[in-house]
């Protein structure tokens, strides 16, 4: 990357400030961008969700290992759980989405409490044999009493598909029936996945990040304190495919000393470590042995460190001296927070990023692990908080004695509460995907890039005034 006109900027710059300048491209479609990361990761497309327990969970996972990027669950998960997670994630398949399997004998209340944890809000009714029998969805239960059998209110009118079946074909299918999912079965017409018009759509879009075994990939984090390398090892033994060590403060003798104890392992997969900002951060760490560098202090959405202690810096600047850094050794940095929009994904990219790590923007989501609710004016949403704040903690630390969970309660530095509606034109995470893809392929082609790597050389940045940002903001409606 370069600055037009070889400026040199006077300060440091976010994401807000730069824009990018076309360039003379022969890429023909934004379908020729390879958008494979080469950091390690065996991500198809650069985007990784962070560790927030609001948002990472295994239906987050599946969801987004489907389409090419990865979720990297919580260190504050149990290790029986996050094992438990791996191995369900691992076993899903990469066409079909993981069904919500019903009773004919339960109730509409049941379905009810159950539809909302997919997006497509379909669930499947199976006998005994775990052969489909009929399907509901949320307009089939609307004004439905609560107690009434899914036997009485389901769809017996059954498009059943191949589990095998092609992408193409199935969506074809779907389309000359006018369904808009159906379920998939086996050889022995048991229910074996879920298929709707728009994710056989994204099957012929999308390649999976696989393991080497075919299996969908899954990250999990680890802190540097207490047993780091007794938690790492089982996090390992667990079948994690990525290993980040992670702490808010990454540039600290814990944090390398941690790195070192995770390196000793010998682990075959990448170890990732932050957060840090500036160049002497990322040699400190990648020294000590990491492979990847986890960029950002304080631009998260649900991050009040800059505002309570000052530290941190303008993220487009940091991630581009870190990458920069970075590729001095071979090696590569995560751009982590402060992503709102798909144009700022391409700017880290431009910058040097690897892999962007996207938190809160995927929090209002159906995908992410939290309830569904609905506020005064019936506009749904999810409850979200920050990994620093006094929930976090409070989460982190539950094992602890009254005084010392008391105590570090007092040091918050993240919002405990936050409500991320549901955008209702794109309500699923593979809907902001979609967004999120299009704008970065389109990136690519502006510069004339047919990779990530050939978009990070090839990109021209200046820097705008907050006017010069507005301007290039569509308005909703008429400025008379």
């Amino acid at each position: 990357m370069r600055f037009l006109n070889d400026l040199k900027p006077p300060y440091d710059l976010t994401y807000d400030d730069v824009f990018m300048v076309p360039g003379r491209s022969a890429v023909g479609s934004r379908l020729a961008v390879d958008l494979a990361t080469p950091d390690g990761t065996g991500t198809t497309i650069p985007l990784v969700v962070a560790n927030m327990t609001a948002i990472a969970g295994r239906r987050m996972a599946e969801t987004v290992a489907r389409r090419g990027g990865l979720v990297v669950i919580p260190q504050d998960i149990p290790i029986d759980v996050v094992t438990d997670v791996v191995t369900w994630v691992k076993s899903r398949h990469h066409v079909l989405d993981t069904p919500i399997v019903l009773d004919p004998a339960q109730t509409v209340a049941d379905a009810l409490s159950l539809l909302s944890k997919r997006a497509h809000n379909a669930g499947v009714v199976v006998d005994a044999d775990h052969k489909p029998v009929g399907v509901v969805t949320d307009r089939d239960l609307t004004g439905v009493d609560r107690f009434t059998q899914l036997s009485e209110v389901m769809s017996k009118d059954l498009l059943l598909l191949d589990a095998d079946i092609d992408p193409i074909e199935a969506f074809n299918t779907l389309d000359h029936h006018n369904r808009r999912y159906a379920p998939a079965v086996d050889g022995e017409g048991r229910l074996a996945g879920i298929l709707t018009r728009k994710g056989a759509l994204r099957a012929t879009l999308y390649t999976p990040a696989v393991d080497d075994r075919g299996r969908l990939r899954i990250a999990a984090a680890v802190g540097i304190n207490g047993d780091v390398a007794g938690k790492a090892k089982q996090l390992l033994d667990a079948g994690v495919d990525t290993l980040v060590i992670d702490t808010a403060h990454g540039h600290q003798e814990s944090m390398v000393n941690a790195i070192r104890v995770v390196r000793g392992l010998d682990p075959r997969v990448p170890i990732v470590a932050g957060n840090i900002v500036a160049a002497e951060g990322v040699r400190d760490l990648v020294e000590a042995g990491a492979d990847i560098v986890k960029v950002g202090v304080g631009p998260g959405a649900m991050c009040t460190t800059r505002m309570m202690t000052g530290v941190g810096r303008p993220q487009f600047s940091a991630v581009l001296e870190c990458a920069a850094e970075a590729r001095r050794y071979g090696k590569h940095v995560w751009a982590d927070g402060g992503v709102r929009h798909p144009r700022d994904v391409a700017m880290a990219l431009a910058a040097g990023a690897s892999n962007v790590m996207i938190g809160s923007w995927f929090a209002g989501t159906y995908e992410s692990p939290g309830d569904l609710q609905q506020d005064a004016d019936g506009r749904l949403y999810k409850e979200s908080f920050g990994m620093a704040s006094a929930r976090a903690v409070r989460n982190r630390t539950s094992e602890e004695s009254a005084y010392d969970r008391a105590r570090k309660a007092l040091f918050e530095e993240g919002i405990s509460t936050s409500r991320m509606y549901l955008d209702p034109a794109r309500p699923g995470v593979e809907d902001l995907i979609d967004s999120i893809v299009a704008g970065v392929r389109s990136s690519c082609t502006y510069a004339g890039a047919a990779s990530l790597e050939e978009f990070a050389e090839k990109a021209v940045v200046g820097v705008q005034s907050a006017a010069g940002y507005a301007e290039g903001k569509p308005l909703h409606s008429s400025w008379n």
